[in-house]
């Protein structure tokens, strides 16, 4: 987690030099300020930092070093149970696919066929997902 803090502080204020020279470079060249570019480099240092601080947050709170940002730490010194997974679920494909689907809708100039032909889609691969453990061989 340290190491994530220090490479996130490092690129908030690689955005910042790099947006002030590319500023001061448009206002040199051209006499006006180039807006879109130079607010995105400086929403990307903000961005930079609204993590590094969020990572610093979260530090705080665990009260420490974790075992996994130890050197001399194992795989084995950490928690083992890091959730329930489905590797062989086919509904999260499934779902990326219909809501793939809605968005081409929306982007081919709002071709609603598209767009209505994947919302019952959704439906049903959020469904399927929610409830894959309630039937079949891995009902509880």
């Amino acid at each position: 987690m340290k190491s994530n803090i220090v490479i996130f502080w490092i690129l908030t204020v690689y955005f910042v030099v790099l947006g002030v020279v590319y500023t001061g470079w448009n206002l040199i060249t051209h006499n006006y300020v180039e807006w879109a570019g130079s607010t995105a480099l400086f929403g990307g240092a903000f961005l930079g930092g609204f993590v590094a601080v969020y990572l610093m947050l979260v530090q705080r709170k665990q009260g420490g070093v974790l075992i996994e940002d130890l050197d001399d730490s194992d795989i084995d010194d950490g928690d083992p149970e890091l959730g329930e997974f489905s590797p062989w679920s086919w509904w999260p494909f499934m779902l990326a696919l219909a809501a793939s689907l809605f968005i081409l809708g929306l982007c081919l100039g709002f071709n609603f066929w598209i767009t209505f032909l994947s919302i019952p889609l959704c439906i049903i691969s959020i469904v399927g997902w929610v409830y894959e453990y309630y039937r079949g061989h891995f009902a509880r």
